[in-house]
């Protein structure tokens, strides 16, 4: 038996091969997620758009992302279960104005509610975006906020009450304005090692001095109860982040640290997107054109990480203004560790660059994309996209009329935007987002958030089938979520695992991680469409290497993943 607290949520183009003989693949950031799906003859058929429904009045969910220039490249915000009952919480990011926790009062299959939680500790000001991660391994998950100032841990103490960590876990919050985040553990490290990441100073006229350094807190070694991080190791040169990802390019090994930059603020002779190798006890490397990596300059937001060709290696999404980036490894694995990845854009064959508005007044005018995330938002066994958009403030050469897209997976492996027919454009200026089923029904909601516009949370009412399955185009489309658990204090939610779901020939695969996006994570239920398939086997390939061995679990069900017990099926609280 799983104790309550530990039951949380967790997250010019060159033409490719003939996309039909390609196998699919996928991965959910935030939650973190890698969907494969192998196999020509088992290939899903694409399911109709979902349909949601503007829930935000009925639902309690009141809140507002604001502030000046400092603040127009924030909005992020987190989900994840801060009581042990199930159901997905937020925390949102407040900009110039306080933070905010609710918590989720949704009942099973029924419409969603929000109640707000207001506290001194987790109400700050000047946060930016935050994460959840359970740092200490105590079943409780704690957040990151990501501030103009000092970031601040809050250690999660369960029934969603925290208390401020820096001080008892010796962690530098620093003082910048800081916009990205990632973790992930070392071999053999009982603490998890963080990333910061560091956008821009505005007040400082020196390109050469306006990106403040990110950085690197390792855990030192104490042997105590309690984590305790050293000095920050700075990770220069830094090129004003907006987003980071700790994910092992090459699908297997330690994870590398990938980091996607402002090339608004930095001096274009040198700076780009980047790569770090942090080798286990070593000083971190930075990738560069000596190793063959290839210079990339964006105005980099967010990044997604999914395996889309099947050959177990993790393709990279990276959300700009203008024409976004949808990269696929060329370079064999495994490599030395001199040998940098080299990648190429796929993104133009798939139909995923989304450089225009699709619809509305400026349709002429290029995009700016934030927060990419990853999911089966109509359970057909298909990943789709969803990106978030807006204008940053009022810039005359972008977009102001510039919705968010949801783009469905097909099964020859391009994407479409669907939307319009799904019901999710507005023109207010998106921002950070969470794509998770917040009433457990089996259905994938959507919340977003916008700058100096409130906050939105549509539910996903796609027509029920049996047992709570979503149709689709009049076939019942199924579904499983599924929650690791390690049995130890170490890693307890396994970041860094890799979850196969296997339903026929085909396998779907999620790699578990903290990070990506833009400002915003998700710590909850792992969800995997099914498309047709009635029955499905899960093998969990564990952090430290181990792999367990294929075990059947429950379809239209939510399920524990328990290292030591196996599956078992877990019913929600009503």
């Amino acid at each position: 038996m799983v104790p309550a607290m530990r039951i949380r949520h967790r997250g010019g183009d060159r033409a490719r091969p003939a996309l039909a003989a390609i196998a699919l693949v996928a991965l959910v950031a935030g939650g973190g997620v890698v969907a494969v799906q192998s196999g020509l003859l088992g290939r899903p058929t694409a399911g109709a758009p979902p349909a949601f429904v503007d829930a935000t009045s009925s639902s309690g969910l009141d809140f507002t992302y604001d502030g000046g220039f400092r603040q127009s490249a924030g909005g992020g915000l987190a989900a994840f279960d801060c009581d042990g009952d199930g159901r997905q919480d937020l925390y949102l990011a407040g900009g110039a104005g306080p933070a905010a926790l609710f918590h989720n009062d949704s009942e099973v299959g029924g419409e969603i509610r929000f109640s707000r939680r207001s506290d001194p500790v987790t109400d700050l000001t000047m946060v930016n975006g935050a994460y959840p991660i359970d740092i200490d391994g105590d079943g409780n998950a704690d957040l990151i906020t990501l501030r103009d100032g000092e970031n601040v841990a809050l250690r999660g103490l369960g029934g969603c009450r925290f208390e401020r960590a820096n001080d008892a876990w010796h962690l530098d919050g620093g003082a910048a304005q800081t916009m990205a985040f990632s973790a992930t553990w070392e071999p053999g490290a009982t603490w998890p090692t963080l990333a910061f990441g560091t956008y821009v100073d505005p007040s400082n006229s020196d390109l050469d001095g306006r990106c403040g350094p990110n950085v690197l807190l390792r855990p030192m070694s104490t042997g105590g109860d309690a984590p305790e991080y050293g000095a920050p190791l700075a990770l220069t040169p830094s090129y004003c982040a907006l987003s980071m990802l700790f994910s092992a390019w090459g699908g297997t090994g330690p994870a590398s640290l990938r980091v996607s930059n402002d090339r608004a603020f930095y001096r274009q002779e040198t700076g780009q997107e980047q790569l770090w190798q942090v080798p286990p006890g070593d000083a971190p490397r930075l990738y560069g054109e000596a190793d063959g990596w290839n210079r990339l300059q964006l105005e980099g937001m967010g990044i997604a990480s999914y395996d889309l060709t099947g050959d177990g290696r993790p393709e990279i999404y990276l959300t700009s203004q203008g024409a976004n980036r949808l990269q696929s490894l060329e370079t064999p694995a495994p490599q030395p560790d001199h040998v940098a990845p080299r990648y190429v854009d796929i993104g133009l064959d798939r139909g995923v660059n989304v450089a225009h508005p699709s619809v509305g007044s400026d349709t002429n005018l290029p995009s700016t994309s934030w927060h990419p995330e990853f999911a089966d938002v109509n359970d057909d066994g298909l990943i789709d996209l969803f990106v978030s958009k807006g204008n940053v403030t009022e810039q005359p050469d972008f977009a102001m009329q510039d919705p968010s897209v949801l783009l469905l997976g097909q099964p020859d492996g391009t994407f479409v935007d669907v939307a319009q027919q799904a019901g999710i454009v507005v023109m207010d200026r998106g921002r950070g987002a969470a794509i998770v089923d917040l009433n457990l029904d089996g259905r994938l909601d959507l919340v977003e958030s916008f700058y100096g516009a409130p906050t939105r949370v549509w539910q996903n009412s796609a027509a029920a089938g049996s047992e709570g399955a979503a149709v689709s185009q009049g076939t019942a489309a199924h579904w499983l979520a599924i929650q690791l658990v390690d049995g130890s204090t170490v890693n307890l939610d396994a970041i860094g695992a890799v979850v196969d779901v296997r339903t026929g020939d085909r396998v779907q695969s999620r790699e578990v991680v903290v990070g990506g996006g833009h400002a915003s994570g998700e710590l909850g239920w792992l969800h995997v469409g099914l498309g047709g398939s009635t029955s499905a086997d899960v093998r969990v390939r564990w952090p430290d290497g181990s792999v367990s061995d294929w075990q059947p679990v429950p379809v239209d069900r939510v399920s524990i993943v328990n290292r030591d017990s196996g599956v078992a099926a877990w019913t929600p609280p009503r």
